[in-house]
């Protein structure tokens, strides 16, 4: 009688955490630094760099508990999301994938988690009461808070979302819909550059991130672990 025995293949025992969790903690920690700074300013938003400067230093002097959680969960949320880009990437290049999508997206991911992570902190330093009493201070971290969390992550979270799309769409790991709405999105992110030319541009950037954290999400669930027949080569 021959004894069998149950092996785990490598590639399933090192396919690293589901991407589409990921994906969905990235989203949750996001919003709930929008909602709990909202609740913590009375219902006032957070404000934007091309409002009143006067109505900036108003708000950071006195929502300091605001301004915190939501620097704090910006810079949680830039955690899972370098995991969902190097996760994601590997699991590409385990599908075959030989193009550069695979690096682009790794390149995109992870330059996308540090530009939120530094815009997460420079809103925490924006808490602090000695910066919050200093309104010429106040003004200069916010734009670049602005600049790191706006337009230089959205950029960069279109190219995570290309380094997918474009082989998804290629060699068929996802549903050719879901892969040319994703080149769309990106194609809508790299757009968003123009906010640091034109105000009215930044219109861009919440369009651009919101959709881009769906698709990402969708995307996460449905690329696939293994290679099928039918798929081709990228």
């Amino acid at each position: 009688m021959q004894a069998t025995q149950t092996r785990t293949r490598p590639r399933d025992a090192q396919a690293g955490p589901p991407p589409g969790v990921l994906a969905v903690v990235v989203t949750a920690l996001f919003l709930a630094g929008l909602a709990l700074s909202t609740v913590l300013a009375d219902g006032q938003p957070f404000p934007s760099p091309f409002g009143a400067a006067d109505d900036t230093t108003t708000y950071f002097r006195d929502h300091t508990d605001a301004t915190r959680v939501s620097g704090a969960l910006q810079f949680a949320a830039s955690v899972p999301l370098a995991i969902y880009a190097a996760t994601v990437s590997a699991r590409l290049h385990k599908l075959g994938i030989r193009a550069p999508g695979a690096t682009i997206a790794l390149a995109g991911g992870i330059l996308a988690s540090a530009f939120l992570a530094c815009s997460g902190l420079v809103t925490w330093v924006l808490s602090q009461p000695a910066v919050a009493d200093r309104p010429e201070a106040v003004r200069a971290l916010q734009y670049l808070a602005f600049g790191f969390g706006g337009p230089g992550h959205v950029v960069l979270l279109g190219l995570l979302i290309a380094g997918i799309a474009v082989p998804g769409l290629l060699a068929r790991l996802l549903p050719r819909g879901l892969a040319i709405a994703g080149l769309a999105i990106a194609a809508v992110a790299e757009l968003a550059t123009l906010t640091l030319l034109f105000e009215g541009a930044a219109l861009l950037l919440p369009l651009a991130r919101f959709t881009g954290l769906g698709w990402l999400i969708a995307a996460g669930f449905l690329l696939p672990r293994h290679r099928t027949r039918t798929e081709g080569r990228a």
